[in-house]
């Protein structure tokens, strides 16, 4: 039995001609750049999680970068994340001069340490990027109370966790500014790129909504340096239409996550944990085994697609090797790198090819 680790097609297929038409009507009234699609878009996406606003932008890294900028940090300032994430978490802190300070992960949800903030907080600690890693959402409230203490900005990435809760809160709502990210393998993915902004504070959205377009306030008026962060008009026709089937998608792979976690019993599987402080929305459900390449190995000759999400720490990362992190300095993350493996769980697949990922893990013995 083939079990794809993902296949979009059998997502798209059934929205193709929705999705067709909302694209023809963007194009025929010509609304290309921002406009009534993204505005509707960005009115639903508020509604359906809960925000009070929402900023569409043309990719997941762009509301990083303008966080950072809204968080006021800069060159001289330390802003503590997350090594167990993509890229794109640290470079909006990188991005405005500032420099990332990696504490390690928590050894059961891998989201950051809230002991670990604790313990890298220095008089230039300006803030902190919180990474729902996975899916799974941070210790909030511990995290929090040390950013009060030390006055800091809080920047929550929900790249892989939109829709995800908090002690019944959404994530994105708890710091002080929320980004997401609709790359299409995202649980709400564009046809391309596209991303999110959202933030509890006023005169943060104001300053967020004023750099995504040229610093402009109005036409040919600029009253600061800004950016080109737009979101297009088909892409928020398409999220508008995909939006709509998000609760479905996410009760699925809610589903399959309890298969995986009822069914797999291989001794040598560490599975992932389900916070009691909140919901998972399993962008990825990930393992870990302590000889994983021969796990994927196993399961590929089973049909099975597996991925590894991440390989290598960002804290070891050549782009980030002026930092100065040797290796065994954040051993979680690096334990995690090293063992982790993540199985199939797009909403699409059927109960007998969850069935046949959970009896191909039991049956190795390696």
């Amino acid at each position: 039995m083939k079990v794809p680790f993902l296949d979009l097609k059998l997502q798209h297929q059934p929205l193709r001609a929705e999705v067709l038409a909302a694209i023809a009507d963007a194009y025929d009234n010509t609304r290309f750049c921002l406009g009534r699609d993204v505005e509707e878009f960005e009115r639903n996406f508020a509604a359906t999680f809960g925000y009070a606003r929402a900023l569409g932008m043309n990719s997941g890294t762009s509301p990083l970068h303008i966080a950072s900028l809204c968080g006021g940090f800069g060159p001289g300032d330390e802003v503590i994340t997350t090594p167990f994430t993509f890229a794109s978490s640290c470079w909006g802190i990188s991005y405005v001069g500032a420099k990332p300070v990696f504490v390690d992960i928590d050894p059961d949800t891998w989201c950051i340490s809230p002991e670990a903030i604790a313990k890298a907080i220095t008089p230039r600690t300006k803030g902190i990027v919180v990474v729902h890693i996975f899916g799974q959402p941070a210790r909030m409230d511990e995290i929090l109370a040390i950013a009060a203490e030390h006055q800091l900005f809080v920047v929550e990435d929900c790249a892989q966790a939109v829709g995800a809760t908090y002690k019944g809160k959404p994530v994105g709502s708890l710091g002080d500014a929320g980004t997401f990210s609709f790359y299409p393998t995202k649980n709400l993915g564009a046809c391309g790129e596209g991303g999110a902004f959202v933030s509890k504070h006023t005169t943060v959205m104001e300053k967020a909504q004023l750099l995504r377009v040229h610093g402009s306030p109005k036409r040919y008026l600029h009253t600061e340096v800004g950016f080109n962060f737009r979101m297009d008009g088909f892409q928020g026709a398409v999220l508008n239409i995909k939006l709509k089937h998000i609760a479905k998608w996410t009760a699925r792979r809610r589903e399959i996550a309890a298969k995986y976690r009822a069914g797999i019993k291989n001794p040598n599987v560490q599975l992932p944990v389900v916070p009691s402080y909140g919901e998972s929305v399993w962008h990825q459900f990930t393992i870990l085994h302590p000889r994983r390449d021969a796990l994927r190995a196993h399961l590929e000759q089973q049909g099975i697609g597996t991925d590894i999400i991440y390989p290598g720490p960002m804290h070891l990362q050549p782009a980030y090797a002026s930092l100065g992190y040797a290796k065994g300095r954040l051993p979680v993350a690096e334990y995690t790198s090293e063992r982790c493996v993540s199985l199939p769980i797009f909403p699409e697949l059927t109960d007998e090819q969850v069935e046949h990922v959970i009896a191909s893990i039991n049956a190795f013995a390696g």
